[in-house]
């Protein structure tokens, strides 16, 4: 016989673990770009990729985020709350991620 209830918690649970790492990550990258510090990833040569940005484009890219950095009305000290606040997300996010790995390997639940 199905466990009918325990199959909801189990969806419920894992549903509930993606809106909260999805949410921490995305609430980290908002944080780091209002912090001034706009992931900008140089591009790589690959030769089967959909799009390949041209070196011209990434430092026109990197030219933009530098403008709307200095256009920011935040203080330095807000700027300096939200790297942190970008940072505690992140960890946060990791560690939900690794509690998730530890909670699926049973080999893990020895070592503590």
């Amino acid at each position: 016989m199905i466990d009918w209830f325990a199959f909801i918690l189990v969806l419920g649970s894992a549903l509930l673990a993606t809106v909260v790492v999805v949410t921490t990550y995305s609430l980290g990258i908002r944080l780091l770009t209002v912090s001034g510090r706009t992931p900008i990833v140089t591009p790589a040569e690959f030769t089967d990729a959909i799009t390949v940005v041209s070196p011209a484009e990434a430092k026109a890219a990197a030219k933009r985020a530098a403008k709307a950095a200095r256009k920011s009305p935040l203080s330095a000290g807000q700027k300096r709350a939200a790297l942190i606040g970008a940072r505690v997300c992140f960890v946060l996010s990791g560690a939900a991620a690794l509690f998730g790995i530890y909670l699926i390997v049973p080999v893990l639940h020895g070592l503590v």
